[in-house]
């Protein structure tokens, strides 16, 4: 794999270390720690200090509801019974996305496709795959909401930059950009998305109502 130039802020990784990031946006954060040696060093340290403190702390009765809640919130964060089997057909995934169910392939626009993943949702903020074949250019867009992609294969650029396999973006309702798909290969991507993208320009507000992730 080649170097991986962009990683989450050091708040996100801390969020994530201390198991505060939502749902969606966690998962996308751990595809990017399980392709990026570095942020998982960083991750253990975090949580091997967070432990530390933790242990420092003084003992606290815990109430009696809170073991099922423990599990309650285990279930709600991807865990799988034996008798319901994940169905999930991508291998090449990163360990972390193979856990979950994978909804089917759908047609998004010319060379543009999107599939559901099965992370419980946290209000309008789910995770979806999409893939874009090379040389095709995304519409122009800003956000409603908070967007994690990690790039699994392939690459693209915007106004960023160049984005490869492990890189991470993080945009938000400030970025506008217009990302296009550089490689020789189809642009794969895992994305936290937290409401609809905005399309920008004329032709974007006239076809606006048809785009629904």
């Amino acid at each position: 794999m080649s170097k991986i130039t962009f990683k989450p802020h050091e708040d996100t990784l801390l969020a994530y270390a201390a198991g505060t990031l939502r749902a969606p946006e966690a998962a996308v954060v751990s595809a990017h720690v399980a392709l990026c040696p570095e942020s998982g060093e960083l991750v253990d340290t975090l949580q091997s200090l967070g432990g530390h403190f933790i242990e420092r702390l003084p003992a606290t009765a815990l109430s009696q509801d809170s073991f099922a809640r423990m599990m309650a919130r285990i279930d709600a964060d991807g865990g799988e019974s034996e008798a319901e089997p994940v169905l999930n057909d991508m291998a090449e995934l990163p360990e972390p996305l193979r856990r979950y169910p994978l909804g089917p392939w759908r047609w998004l626009g010319p060379g543009t496709r999107v599939r559901s993943v099965g992370v419980p949702q946290d209000g309008d903020c789910r995770v979806l795959l999409f893939k874009i074949d090379p040389g095709r250019r995304m519409p122009q867009h800003s956000h409603n909401g908070v967007e994690f992609t990690c790039v699994l294969s392939g690459s693209y650029r915007d106004e960023a930059g160049r984005f490869g396999p492990g890189d991470f973006e993080e945009a938000d309702e400030a970025t506008d950009h217009r990302p296009i798909v550089d490689s020789d290969v189809p642009c794969i991507c895992v994305v936290a998305l937290d409401g609809q993208i905005r399309l920008s320009g004329l032709v974007g507000r006239l076809v606006q109502p048809f785009v629904r992730l």
